[in-house]
């Protein structure tokens, strides 16, 4: 491999190893600040939130949300992100509305139901962030991560067999020479 090809391979695997280490850090490591990650899936809080966008939520306590708070909490099976359009303080509940919804949320939202209050977004990272949830995601994650290590050995691999195939060439060209010296002499 020549040497601006392998600077060239170096740079790209390099520049690719970063990305993954910054996505994997920019999604987990603002947990040990306490935030939590969720992915939008719905449009439901355009232009707030974006579909594919990454939340970091907070968790709160139910008295520190106020009307016009966006907050996350638990719906059955699912997380929901709406804004809160009421409180109930003697029914301990919320009523919220989506931002790009007409109406209000059918149900109220129990105080305990209350995850807690989105604090930052990023777009577009939640898709990677939701491929990655699952098995099936992190397999691949983890197989990806594991062949780009591999990709980055490959240019000194090749230079190693490079050199070996060089050193035996040169031993068996001194073996040559010195049958055709040692014939001279006779």
């Amino acid at each position: 491999m020549s040497k601006l090809a392998k600077r060239i391979w170096n740079t790209v695997t390099t520049i690719l190893l970063i990305a993954v280490i910054l996505v994997a850090g920019v999604i987990a490591g603002p947990r040990l600040a306490g935030l939590q990650p969720y992915a939008v899936l719905s449009g439901s809080m355009e232009p707030t939130y974006h579909v594919g966008s990454l939340i970091y939520v907070k968790a709160v306590d139910p008295t520190e949300v106020s009307v016009g708070d966006p907050i996350t909490y638990h719906a059955g099976d699912y997380i929901v992100t709406h804004r809160v359009v009421r409180v109930d303080t003697e029914g301990q509940c919320f009523y919220t509305k989506g931002d790009a919804n007409e109406t209000e949320d059918g149900g109220a939202v129990a105080y305990e139901s209350l995850i807690g209050k989105p604090m930052a977004t990023i777009p577009y990272l939640g898709y990677i962030a939701n491929a990655v949830s699952s098995l099936r995601g992190m397999i691949l994650a983890v197989t990806g991560v594991v062949v780009l290590l591999v990709l980055m050995f490959i240019p000194d691999i090749l230079t190693k067999a490079e050199e070996k195939d060089k050193a035996k060439a040169q031993a068996a060209g001194n073996v040559k020479n010195a049958d055709i010296t040692e014939k001279k002499e006779d």
